[in-house]
């Protein structure tokens, strides 16, 4: 898939460093910060997406002491 950005010249600049240093390419940077910045969003949004449906009632929470017990591991 073909995707189109425009860089803050400061930051093209950054990249443009970048690849002339280390003899890789902007496309693979480009992936490289694509792939784990994802994680980090990923992480963040469905997190808050949880915290959402808790604050709603939609999501259930469970005490460690209650899944300890569940699961017997107080024993």
């Amino acid at each position: 898939m073909a995707i189109s950005v425009r860089l803050e010249p400061v930051v093209e600049a950054r990249l443009d460093y970048l690849v002339v240093i280390t003899g890789r390419t902007k496309s693979y940077y480009l992936r490289e910060l694509i792939q784990m910045g994802l994680e980090d969003l990923e992480d963040f949004y469905l997190a808050d997406a949880t915290m959402e449906r808790i604050h709603q009632g939609q999501e259930v929470i469970h005490s460690m002491d209650d899944v300890r017990k569940n699961l017997r591991l107080d024993l």
